[in-house]
Order: structure tokens, then sequence, then C-alpha cells
């Protein structure tokens, strides 16, 4: 399998923590040097491993924001 490259630009919170010290967080990452797009996953300590996840665009996230508020 490739390699992927990412650098997380932003860490914008964090919203758990398990009992192994992985956070599902959100934050704006570059994958494979391409432009940031806002990401929701798991991390390792360190962010050193990831698990799967969900990336969106900035419209994206706008739309999720006001479902979000219907609940």
């Amino acid at each position: 399998m490739a390699d992927i490259k990412y650098e997380i630009k932003q860490e914008i919170g964090i919203l758990s923590e398990n009992a192994k010290g992985w956070r599902k967080e959100f934050n704006l990452v570059s994958w494979n040097e391409a432009a940031p797009k806002y990401d929701l996953r798991d991390w390792a300590p360190g962010h050193e491993k990831m698990g799967k996840g969900v990336t969106m665009t900035k419209e994206e996230v706008e739309k999720l924001k006001k479902l979000l508020a219907n609940i």
C-alpha cells in the first residue's frame, strides 16, 4: 500500500478520547500535499496513526452545521 502523506494545518477540536489515548478530532488537514480539507477521524497519541474518517470541504461543513442546528 502506498504511503499517505498528511499535514495537520489546524487542530480545531477534540470530540472524545478513549482509554488507549486515541482521540476523535476535527482538524484542517492536507492529504498528499493537496489543498487542506476539514477532517473528522480518530488519531493515535502524537498523530502517528489514524483511523478511517471523513473529509469535507468548507461548503460541506457549512451545510453540516445547518443540519446539526436543526436537531
